[in-house]
């Protein structure tokens, strides 16, 4: 098999800079690390360029079992294939890339469906380590074991990831952007373009315009929805939420109990959204968007 590894630092550790948490909660420290080579089925990753997603500030402060320290965090990121191990046939050094925390194996029936992509050979990786084996290809200059996140670990110069962990994209993507692709766009984005298959000419409700629910506007409009309502405290957001396709804004705030959010959206939608979409993870706002919804008639 042709070797796609750098002849400089391939099959050897290298030594980088991470962002390391020693203990939940704890600020995060830059330290020098050691990762090594990638083994079968594995690709060490430069990163380029991540950002911070509240995921991590989730698990940030979860202890144990779930929480293992020391730990690498970080999981929205873009970056270059430094080397990769055997068998690794659709990646080669140079390409850019996303490390996803969603393995795809590209094999299964769930990943080759067009209605799942919770991998059946992997499932949802939040084990603390490299998914094939369960150990780490990471360690600080005292031989300690610093563990994985979710399958990505971005918060490192270097990172190594399963093969089922990475999406090559073009190249003349912008870096600082493409990296938002990994998590909260593609989860917004779905969830109106694969998970509900909005229907062109229908109405959407979107609770909260952070980066989820601008990406859900994005896939509304790409699905041809006629009216996009946003509903969100910051009134700011309607003129930012206008550039991806929001038509419509709600400021809860200035709604009353006589007449709340659903009796707002549903008079503007003729009885109900056809698709309501919360983004915020508020129990309150769930029950917003469920009352804010068309009810069927059966």
């Amino acid at each position: 098999m042709e070797s796609h590894c750098t002849p400089e630092t391939a099959r050897k550790v290298i030594r980088c800079k991470a962002a390391v948490c020693r203990n939940p909660g704890e600020p995060l420290m830059i330290e020098e690390i050691e990762v090594d080579p990638p083994k079968a089925w594995e690709v060490r990753i430069k990163i380029i360029c991540t950002s911070l997603c509240h995921t991590d500030l989730t698990f940030w402060k979860m202890k144990a079992p779930i929480g293992l320290f020391p730990r690498i965090f970080g999981h929205e990121a873009v970056g270059v294939v430094e080397s990769v191990g055997e068998h690794v046939e659709e990646l080669i050094k140079g390409d850019l890339v996303l490390p996803v925390f969603q393995p795809n194996c590209r094999k299964c029936r769930d990943c080759m469906s067009e209605k799942s992509n919770d991998c059946s050979v992997f499932g949802k990786n939040i084990i603390p380590d490299m998914p094939r084996d369960r150990t780490s290809r990471f360690k600080d200059l005292k031989g300690e074991v610093l563990h994985h996140f979710v399958g990505v670990s971005s918060f490192s110069e270097y990172t190594v990831v399963d093969e089922a962990h990475a999406v090559k994209i073009t190249p003349d993507i912008p870096v600082d952007k493409a990296c938002l692709l990994s998590c909260g766009v593609s989860t917004g984005l779905g969830s109106a373009w694969k998970v509900a298959a909005v229907e062109e000419g229908s109405t959407v409700a979107i609770f909260g315009l952070g980066a989820v629910g601008l990406a859900v506007a994005v896939g509304a409009r790409l699905r041809g929805a006629s009216k996009i309502i946003g509903v969100d405290l910051n009134p700011e957001k309607f003129e930012i939420g206008k550039k991806f396709g929001v038509t419509d804004f709600v400021n809860p705030a200035t709604c009353t109990a006589e007449k709340p959010i659903s009796v707002v959206i549903k008079e503007m939608t003729n009885g109900g959204a056809d698709y309501c979409f919360e983004c915020v993870g508020l129990a309150s706002l769930m029950q917003d968007a469920f009352k804010s919804s068309r009810e069927l008639v059966f």
